[in-house]
């Protein structure tokens, strides 16, 4: 069970830095004028790391006998 959310969480940090690496590389090339696809981007994000974080959470209240 613990390699399973080890698993989880490592996808969830790679999926993470897979999104903010393109919002930096959109950044750095200027092509986004209006932001639009910058601010999905930052959405996505954040998104991806509340879910990582609370997959660390349930992760921990099982580790903890809860």
């Amino acid at each position: 069970m613990n390699s399973f959310f080890f698993i989880l969480i490592a996808l969830g940090a790679l999926a993470t830095l897979f999104v903010l690496v393109r919002g930096i590389v959109l950044m750095a090339s200027g092509k986004d004028v209006g932001g639009k696809r910058q601010n999905k981007l930052m959405v996505n994000r954040v998104i991806l790391q509340a879910v990582t974080i609370l997959i660390v959470v349930v992760f921990l209240m099982f580790a903890s006998g809860r």
